[in-house]
């Protein structure tokens, strides 16, 4: 029987909203066909969003999301993206698919996403192939509230009300796609550009959050050279108004060659993949050592703004639309990552998965007027009651697991006070074939009731739109609230919320 002791005496910190953030990019079928149909669409919408995927997102309450880019962002021009529809200029996107952009989905259209969510902005600026100006008077254009000629052509295009920017990226993997940059040279752009990002309201929450592209994966060296320079021969404001360092992170069984299919798959794979996964503990741990040396006391957050799996996409899909299928592997994938996020959220303060609609590790599917959950929507929705709850200390006792030489452990966990007080504990079992009995050891904490969900599933298990319920959280009965905590059994390859009130 494996030992959990949650010690509830012992609160840690605030486990922030954000850190169950999406991302949505200009990719594939993600803003259009996904999230946008158009206002004249037969496809039930409000202004344009397609009214299923957005109380879809409501439900699992989305806290912020990203936008456009991904490397979409360091070529897009925002001005593109502004005034009548008929009149924007098209493009080619040319980091996806090669496909027509025509720029019907821009900064308007995403202020109304995020308003029929109800969720904050986090926005990309362009380094890459843009302008300090640009970058500056986007800002003006979206937050400038009183008379300037950036302010008039706001309102002319509609909103009169300045819009609220949360967080803005400063780049986007300025070490590849956003133009492979030295971290020196990068740094150096940042603290010129982040300059002009002006703050026109000067309350804590009207301000913008500032992010500095981090690095991708385990490049240490990236993180050590941006802050080096970030904290050294310039003014201290240059880091001062810096709240966040991004980092990458996708889970690919055996590496970016070698991706494997998102629906076919073995034991071996299947291991393998939980093993990659596993590997963001290190990455956080690392990187965020570094962190401490340069900014001890937290005052940047690290932003894991991609991060998920990355399989080959479907056949008969098109190559640079990144459509994936989404299997309990996923789902398993998404609890750990959240869990391991919860346990550092002392340093990661946002996280975004990669990304919100048909493509990668996606929520929801869609198929033009049909649309489906996927299991890791079922994740979110079961881990949202960690969103802005007190993390807890708490142990697990784990072996291992696997087969032919990739091992890892049986379980992983995390804990927090919900801002009801009620006990949230969520758990996942990476083994394919064993069940494990848990004895929780409760400190501090008087449980009177308990409840729990579970989604437990066999690993090729998916939702598909002839089958959109195949997969999907249900009421668990197996926890017995015991004199000093909590006895139950998690099924094999399941991700389990137990609530104790």
């Amino acid at each position: 029987m494996a030992k959990y002791i949650i010690n509830a005496e012992r609160k840690k910190n605030k486990i922030n909203r954000e850190i169950y953030g999406h991302f949505s990019e200009h990719l594939g079928r993600c803003i259009y066909e996904g999230l946008y149909v158009g206002e004249d669409s037969e496809i039930p919408n409000t202004n344009g969003m397609r009214n299923d995927v957005v109380e879809a997102l409501k439900e699992i309450e989305v806290p912020v999301l990203r936008w456009p880019g991904g490397c979409f962002a360091d070529e897009y021009h925002w001005r593109e993206g502004i005034g009548p529809k008929a009149e924007r200029k098209r493009m080619v996107n040319t980091n996806w698919g090669g496909v027509v952009e025509d720029n019907s989905f821009g900064t308007h259209e995403y202020f109304e996403l995020c308003r029929q969510i109800g969720c904050k902005t986090y926005i990309n600026g362009n380094v890459g192939s843009g302008t300090v100006q640009e970058m500056s008077e986007w800002i003006e254009y979206m937050t400038f509230d009183g008379e300037s000629p950036l302010a008039q052509e706001r309102a002319k295009n509609g909103h009169s009300e300045p819009f609220k920017v949360d967080y803005f990226g400063v780049g986007n993997e300025n070490w590849g796609c956003g133009g492979n940059m030295t971290p020196e040279y990068y740094a150096n752009l940042y603290r010129r550009y982040q300059t002009f990002i002006k703050q026109y309201k000067h309350t804590d929450d009207e301000k913008i959050r500032r992010i500095a592209c981090g690095a991708n994966s385990n490049d240490y060296e990236w993180t050590e050279d941006v802050l080096k320079t970030l904290f050294t021969h310039c003014d201290p404001r240059a880091h001062g108004n810096t709240e966040g360092l991004s980092l990458h992170y996708y889970t690919h069984p055996y590496g970016w060659d070698d991706k494997g299919s998102a629906t076919e798959f073995n034991e071996k794979d299947w291991y393998q993949t939980m093993a990659k996964t596993l590997y963001m503990e290190e990455l956080i741990r690392r990187h965020s050592a570094i962190m401490d040396q340069y900014d001890p006391e937290k005052k940047i957050g690290m932003i894991v703004d991609e991060w998920g799996t990355w399989f080959n996409v479907e056949p008969g899909t098109n190559p640079g639309f990144l459509y994936q299928q989404n299997t309990m592997r996923d789902a398993v994938v998404a609890g750990i990552n959240l869990n391991i996020f919860n346990h550092h959220s002392d340093r990661v303060k946002m996280a975004n998965i990669a990304q919100l609609v048909n493509v990668l590790q996606s929520v929801v599917l869609t198929d033009g007027p049909e649309m489906l959950k996927t299991p890791t929507w079922h994740v979110f929705h079961m881990y949202k009651a960690h969103q802005d709850a007190t993390l807890v200390d708490s142990y697990l006792e784990t072996e291992t697991v696997g087969v032919e030489g990739v091992e890892v452990p049986n379980l992983t966990e995390s804990a927090s006070i919900s801002a009801d007080g009620k006990l949230q504990i969520t758990m996942t079992n990476l083994s394919l074939d064993t069940a494990y009995p848990v004895d929780v050891r409760l400190t501090g904490y008087e449980g009177t009731a308990v409840s729990a969900e579970i989604l437990s599933e066999e690993m090729h298990a998916k939702n598909t739109f002839e089958e959109p319920d195949a997969v999907h959280s249900k009421p668990f009965d197996g926890v017995e609230l015991v004199h000093g905590g909590l006895k139950f059994t998690i099924p094999a390859c399941s991700v389990l919320h137990i609530t104790v009130e």
